[in-house]
């Protein structure tokens, strides 16, 4: 097992990404908090693990990343509940404001940043703290895009967002390498969750099995994948890394 008895807390645990990660890190041995804003979808996360026997290792708490004192509440359940923290992955997301750039209104772009880039940065600063206490290194690894590499794959302000997630990444991990704490990002490509199948999933994996080389829509599985890599020591000399998970498409150019 890769994570065994390591500590883990996962925001947007709950569903999509998220939920799928929580139940991969469950399976290769670590405790998890999955922290969601969502209460009915982290109970039921909570029972899909007590149902694969893992029940004793999961604790849900309602989190609102755009808020310092809840993402603190976040970590600060990981020790009380398990004692320490090993890795933290900064997944919640929202897709944000829509529309041309004349057509966004300040609070929709506030919204959009407050939780994919506060909200990251946030849970980069309590993660650091905890973890440069323990003095035994940790994995630090947030939810980008590969709207956040250019600048026409996908929304404005959410592209933007993500572009800042990239960047806050680079810089959190060149401050915090002497303290061996690896900071990394994932950019997803096209994977099928609620926030992008519109309520139809079996529609959204055809139709997004078109975005990119790879024949079939991506799925949480693969950023699960991607994330229990970069928090394992597989990963113990990454650090700073933006890693696309995308079937391809950025190699399309």
């Amino acid at each position: 097992m890769k994570l065994q008895d390591k500590v883990a807390v996962i925001t947007g645990g709950a569903s999509g990404m998220g939920q799928a990660t929580a139940l991969r890190f469950l399976e290769e041995g670590a405790r998890v908090v999955v922290a969601d804003f969502n209460e009915a979808n982290g109970k039921a996360t909570v029972a899909l693990a007590a149902k694969a026997g893992q029940g004793d290792k999961i604790r849900f708490i309602r989190t609102d990343v755009a808020k310092e004192a809840d993402v603190k509440e976040m970590i600060d359940c990981a020790m009380s509940s398990f004692g320490r923290l090993d890795i933290v992955f900064n997944n919640a997301g929202v897709g944000g404001a829509i529309g041309p750039v004349w057509d966004i209104e300040e609070d929709e772009w506030d919204y959009t940043f407050d939780v994919l880039v506060k909200g990251v940065f946030f849970g980069i600063k309590h993660a650091a703290r905890v973890m440069k206490q323990q003095g035994q290194g940790g994995a630090i690894i947030n939810t980008a895009s590969t709207a956040g590499l250019s600048g026409g794959s996908g929304p404005l302000v959410y592209s933007a967002a993500k572009a800042a997630v990239i960047n806050l990444t680079k810089a959190s991990a060149v401050q915090l390498a002497p303290d061996r704490i690896r900071v990394n990002a994932i950019c997803p490509g096209g994977i099928v969750t609620g926030l992008t199948d519109q309520g139809n999933p079996e529609e959204a994996n055809k139709r997004m099995a078109t975005f990119q080389p790879w024949p079939e829509a991506g799925q949480g599985k693969y950023i699960a994948g991607a994330a229990l890599f970069l928090a394992s020591e597989d990963a113990g000399f990454v650090t700073g890394e933006a890693l696309v998970v995308d079937g391809g498409l950025t190699a399309i150019g």
